[in-house]
């Protein structure tokens, strides 16, 4: 009983506030017609003669510009409300999952909505992010790309209430029967991948039901205007922002200058709006999930809790599988194909090392969630793409410079390439320097300049030891001066790799702006959110200098590369991982001081005489 009244009580106090913001959007409508509604009451009384005389000149005056002035409100007006009507809300970029692929997880949601009697989502998709949500894609203008997601919509009833016809229905589902309305199309079902992988068949049930609840208030009439509305305003202020579309034709700077006060005036009353919106719209929204969440309670309450557990867990596996381990591979133009089932070794290692975990083994015994996918390979590298170009940017499809790559080959293809491609650098950019020493002395003493020293540990050591002891003896700074060198050398490579891609951020910027990319998985929006702020210079000499260390273990003491589900990139002595580099690289780095590296190296047997492979 207390949770019917629960979300009778939710359900209420959403369409209240639906209907406060519902009178905003009225209120403006009639303050952009009062004076109109003017205008003609002083035509009509002019023309009964109840207004004033035709020969009076005051009269005639004030007709002509209250007239004037109301033609120029609706003609604002009219322009105001092209451009919320126009304006396509934000998408988010999904892999969508037809019901060909995955007839058990469509059958799953569609028993949980009828458990919940509620309408079931229009369809399903996939996010390579930790969250699940509701979202509303029957804007007109994603009409086009919403063609192939339409084949793998759930069949099933709407609930009898929706349709008018007598049936039990109560709070959010509880639907008038008005003519002039239409039943709004339920939402798209957006599940987080990494649930799938991670999660067992009855955690993402308990984990999706007040997901699911919340189709019941998307299909609520004035709940769905109400968020049109607001979602109408926020994509008008996207695009006042940006200008409008990009101007073509013979004059495009006039054209410029009548569109940006245009635009500037749109975005003024659509931010207006939204500030007067804004309140109900936040009630709105915490009334509704107050519903959903109070029906769901129905469904797998006590499982839930362990699901909620399993999400905090999985969020900080698949935080740590992207920073460390997908990052490195995206720099160097690799994406691994099977990020979705890396997580699971991840969180594993990572229940291993924590103890986060009671009874692992017998949890990972039952069905996972991903068995619901006819064909998990397939949808998990999908979503590795749409990972990599959301959170680093690349082209949409595989190719030499952008090619796929295994977890069994990520050590070999990934690790020692990324190491002997730093080394490189390294060494290159210790060429210039001795070469940049060599011309300064010529200048004194003419002397021809040296071939390029072999690339060995020593060389490295020796450098950064000598500059940190003579300051002076370094032309361009010493171990400064390299950093800076290094961060300028390895933003010129990114730059060129991200014109290369056609990505980036101004890429995303033009695909929310409505720009064709013809992607189909991502709905032709592929921004770039960076997962890690840039490294500094001091960063990177010290990423080198261990890749300098790492090739010389390779190639001197039998060392091999290999992967840290964790950590990313490791470096393999005898089988196991040493991961007590950093504090002697740093050493160097940072103080010019060789000592510890040099007992490190001296404990695995490394030989920094000797010249390392390099690419």
């Amino acid at each position: 009983m207390g949770t019917v009244a629960g979300i009778e009580a939710g359900a209420l106090t959403a369409r209240a506030r639906a209907l406060a913001v519902l009178r905003i959007r009225s209120t403006a409508l009639a303050v952009a017609l009062l004076p109109a509604a003017a205008a003609v009451v002083l035509l009509a009384g002019s023309a009964t003669g109840s207004v004033g005389g035709s020969q009076d000149q005051g009269w005639t005056a004030l007709r002509w510009v209250v007239t004037g002035g109301a033609l120029l409100v609706l003609l604002l007006a009219a322009a105001v409300a092209a451009v919320v009507v126009r304006a396509r809300p934000a998408l988010t970029p999904t892999v969508a999952i037809v019901e060909e692929t995955a007839p058990d997880l469509y059958r799953l949601v569609r028993d949980l909505a009828e458990r919940l009697e509620v309408p079931a989502p229009s369809a399903i998709a996939l996010t390579p992010d930790c969250d699940s949500w509701l979202e509303d894609r029957t804007h007109p203008a994603h009409a086009q790309r919403r063609e192939h997601r339409d084949r793998g919509a759930l069949a099933v009833e709407e609930p009898r209430s929706a349709r008018g016809a007598p049936g039990p229905a109560s709070g959010a589902d509880r639907i008038v029967d008005r003519p002039d309305r239409r039943v709004p199309q339920a939402p798209v079902l957006v599940i987080g991948s990494p649930f799938l992988w991670w999660m067992r068949v009855a955690e993402l049930r308990a984990l999706l039901a007040p997901v699911v609840a919340g189709t019941g208030p998307s299909v609520h009439p004035d709940i769905a205007s109400a968020r049109r509305f607001v979602r109408g305003l926020d994509a008008a202020v996207a695009v006042a922002a940006q200008g409008g579309e990009p101007s073509s034709g013979p004059a495009p700077a006039l054209v410029a200058v009548v569109r940006r006060p245009a635009f500037a005036f749109v975005g003024w009353v659509a931010r207006l709006l939204l500030r007067g919106c804004r309140d109900h719209a936040a009630e709105m929204e915490r009334a509704v999930a107050a519903a959903a969440s109070e029906r769901a309670r129905t469904v797998d309450y006590g499982l839930r809790i362990v699901a909620q557990e399993q999400v905090g867990l999985a969020y900080a596996g698949w935080d740590r599988l992207l920073t460390r381990v997908a990052l490195p591979a995206w720099r160097m133009g690799r994406w691994p194909s099977r990020l979705d089932a890396g997580v699971v070794s991840a969180l594993t290692e990572l229940s291993r090392r924590d103890r986060l975990a009671e009874g692992f083994t017998s949890r990972l015994s039952e069905r996972p969630a991903c068995d619901l996918l006819e064909e998990p390979g397939v949808i998990d590298e999908a979503t590795s793409l749409l990972a990599a170009r959301l959170f680093h940017g690349g082209p949409p499809e595989p190719g030499p410079d952008w090619s796929p790559v295994d977890w069994s080959a990520y050590p070999e293809e990934v690790v020692d390439r990324k190491w002997r491609q730093e080394a490189a650098r390294l060494n290159r950019l210790l060429d210039e320097r001795e070469d940049t020493h060599d011309l300064v002395g010529a200048a004194r003493a003419p002397v021809p300049v040296s071939a390029p020293a072999p690339p060995t540990l020593a060389r490295v050591m020796d450098r950064l030891t000598a500059t940190a002891a003579d300051p002076a003896d370094a032309p361009d700074g010493g171990a400064p001066g390299l950093a800076a060198r290094l961060s300028v050398e390895v933003a010129h490579e990114e730059a060129a790799a991200t014109r290369a891609y056609g990505q980036g951020p101004a890429a995303g910027a033009e695909g929310a702006a409505g720009g064709s990319g013809g992607d189909p998985w991502i709905d032709d929006f592929a921004p770039a959110f960076p997962l890690q702020p840039p490294r500094t210079g001091r960063e990177l000499l010290a990423d080198h200098v261990t890749a300098m260390v790492c090739c010389a273990a390779v190639d001197t003491a039998g060392a091999a590369p290999g992967l840290d589900w964790l950590d990313g990139p490791a470096l393999l002595v005898d089988g196991r991982r040493r991961a007590d580099l950093a504090h002697p690289v740093l050493s160097l780095v940072e103080d010019g001081d060789d000592g510890p590296l040099r007992a490190w190296l001296g404990e695995v047997g490394i030989r920094p005489e000797k010249p390392v492979r390099l690419v």
